[in-house]
């Protein structure tokens, strides 16, 4: 069991405990923004840490698993171009080019010359690959259920729709 500071009471949580020190500390500056941002960053990195355990179950990486899951939700063929997967997944080419590489290590995604342009490149899904993103997607579900279930209907809904507006309003 771990202590608290003396003077601090126990309802607080760890965000809350440093808000309290910066009010003594300084007074006179609004640090309420902390009480949105340090609990979002402390809650992503938590949730992180509870997907990622359910990813390595199938063998999976964070980026692997992105890989798979992107190509597989494309529908046959299950094919994108390097650049596609990172416009959907969000991460630089270079970072591609290195989960692509543990995909084909693995067996799970091919890499070939594009049909239509004979500088590009086409990844493509592996019968093995499907296999694996189906059985992890099925589980990686149940595990995200499990986490929102922690929250009741109303909630999950009001906070859903004001990370929506909160993205589109940051340029998302």
């Amino acid at each position: 069991m771990t202590s608290r500071p003396t003077g601090e009471p126990e309802e607080l949580d760890h965000v809350g405990r440093i808000m309290a020190k910066w009010n003594d500390a300084m007074p006179d500056l609004d640090v309420s923004p902390q009480g949105v941002i340090g609990r979002l960053h402390r809650l992503a990195a938590r949730l992180t840490e509870e997907l990622v355990a359910v990813y390595s179950e199938f063998g999976l990486g964070e980026g692997e698993f992105d890989i798979l899951a992107t190509l597989r939700r494309e529908g046959a063929p299950y094919e994108l171009t390097p650049g596609d997967l990172a416009d959907w997944t969000m991460v630089s080419s270079g970072a591609v080019t290195k989960r692509v590489d543990r995909c084909v290590e693995q067996g799970w995604v091919t890499r070939r010359v594009s049909d239509n342009d004979a500088r590009g490149r086409v990844v493509a899904l592996t019968d093995a690959g499907r296999d694996v993103i189906d059985r992890a997607f099925v589980a990686h579900m149940a595990n995200e259920h499990r986490l929102v279930g922690l929250l009741d209907d109303a909630d999950r809904s009001r906070l859903a729709a004001i990370l929506e507006s909160w993205g589109r309003a940051l340029g998302e």
